[in-house]
């Protein structure tokens, strides 16, 4: 039947596309390693493995079984499919849905997109009432995670005196993390009538949401050791039993591009030192993909996504609308999106902005 055999070259193109053989023979590597007891020697290194191993399960097992369906039914039809016409029919319809789901993968081909992501709000100026909107946006994410089964680790949290957040970091894991949050770069506005106004006036506020891919492996984006300097100095925070209260907390600059990285959540000056190169690594490559540079060498001073126009506005009063300034895509559903329903805005701007 000439529907299954283009559903089947269409798949075939998606499936060597997302290189789901090479994943395949992967899992199977994976699944050997884990097997052999030794490895369970070094406890990290074992889970580290096992997560990887179930994130690529994850991601091949749906291809595979449609591939096996597809497969299968080719067989059925070349030994006598006339007699069952209208059930095979039925088949290719649900293993065609089966695909139009399956291929929005292919929207995640990015050189980050399967990575997992640093997530940093900051608050913007307007005192209480900003800092309140970051804290706002800091559940948001926390719930859409949630729901979308990602795990957020918090590396640095910093609240603000009355309420909200003056900024919160946290490294976001999970099947396309990057993929998916990336959109979600920039600054987010909301106008809406103040509960630390006196007077209940309508005032807007802005935070800035930085998303950047978590690079571990120093050579992805090799740093010059002579563009960097390191300040290490006093940690703040509670203190309390257990907690390093020596100069454990470190700031690193890059000096070609003024990019500055500080992290003093860690309990050492080590562990802190790790996590700012890592955040480092992620907002330079970021850097580089927004200026289309070749490399670290070419970028440019001041030139990364910061506190420019807006690009999502959240209204509260005196109508209830959120919408994206890129896509177009609204919502009346303000409370929705605040408790991390946020998908929709997600999915029209991946459908706007990459290639399927």
């Amino acid at each position: 039947m000439k529907r299954l055999t283009v559903l089947e070259g269409e798949f075939l193109k998606s499936y060597e596309k997302l290189e789901i053989a090479e994943k395949v023979e992967q899992v199977a590597e994976l699944e050997r390693e884990v097997a052999e007891p030794e490895i369970w020697r070094d406890v990290k290194a074992a889970t580290e493995k096992n997560q990887e191993l179930a994130r690529l399960n994850e991601e091949v097992e749906p291809w595979e079984i449609l591939r096996t369906q597809i497969e299968d039914l080719k067989e059925l039809m070349e030994i006598g499919g006339e007699d069952l016409k209208d059930e095979i029919t039925g088949q290719i319809e649900a293993m065609e849905r089966q695909y139009d789901e399956l291929k929005k993968a292919l929207r995640f081909t990015g050189k980050y997109d399967g990575d997992d992501a640093i997530l940093r709000i900051t608050s913007g100026a307007g005192g209480v009432e900003a800092m309140d909107w970051a804290g706002m946006l800091e559940r948001m994410y926390l719930r859409f995670c949630e729901k979308k089964g990602f795990r957020a680790v918090r590396i640095e949290r910093v609240e603000g005196e009355e309420a909200g957040i003056k900024t919160a970091v946290y490294e976001i894991s999970g099947t396309n993390a990057y993929g998916w949050l990336k959109s979600e770069h920039g600054v987010h506005r909301l106008v809406r009538l103040s509960p630390f106004n006196a007077d209940q006036k309508r005032q807007t506020s802005f935070a800035l949401v930085e998303v950047l891919p978590v690079i571990s492996a120093p050579d992805e984006v090799v740093i010059d050791d002579k563009d960097l300097r390191i300040d290490v100095y006093h940690s703040g925070g509670h203190g309390g039993q257990g907690v390093n209260t020596t100069d454990s907390a470190v700031r690193i600059t890059h000096l070609p591009t003024g990019i500055a990285v500080a992290i003093q959540n860690e309990r050492s000056q080590h562990q802190n030192k790790e996590k700012a190169m890592e955040i480092l690594r992620g907002k330079l490559a970021q850097m580089q993909m927004e200026q289309h540079a070749a490399s670290l060498v070419d970028l440019r001073a001041g030139e990364s996504a910061g506190w420019g126009q807006q690009i999502r506005n959240y209204v509260m009063q005196p109508y209830k609308l959120v919408k994206d300034t890129r896509t177009g895509y609204e919502t009346s559903d303000v409370d929705g999106v605040l408790d991390g329903k946020i998908e929709g805005f997600m999915e029209a701007w991946l459908d706007k902005y990459t290639c399927v």
